[in-house]
């Protein structure tokens, strides 16, 4: 005779922005700073790292070159943002 297993308890509900959602939000911070800094003549070095105001760090050029690389999967909003601070490509 098999045991079955107790049903899966429903996926907790999400309160607040996902991971995904928290991380382009740290990187559009971080290029919003970028920019201000530097201006929008001056691309980003993949190497870049900005330091937010709270110490925490962020791979600037890193995060610039995957948005780019995966920008179809971006949203409306996500794009505008970008294209907001100067960037061609969104």
């Amino acid at each position: 005779m098999r045991h079955r297993l107790p049903p899966r308890p429903p996926n907790p509900v999400r309160r607040g922005p996902s991971k995904a959602q928290q991380a382009f939000q740290r990187g559009l911070t971080a290029l919003a700073q970028w920019v201000e800094r530097e201006g929008t003549d001056r691309p980003v070095p993949r190497k870049a790292v900005e330091t937010s105001p709270d110490g925490t760090e962020t791979k600037l050029g890193v995060w610039v070159s995957n948005t780019r690389a995966r920008r179809d999967k971006l949203t409306h909003e996500q794009l505008d943002a970008l294209t907001e601070l100067g960037v061609e490509w969104a």
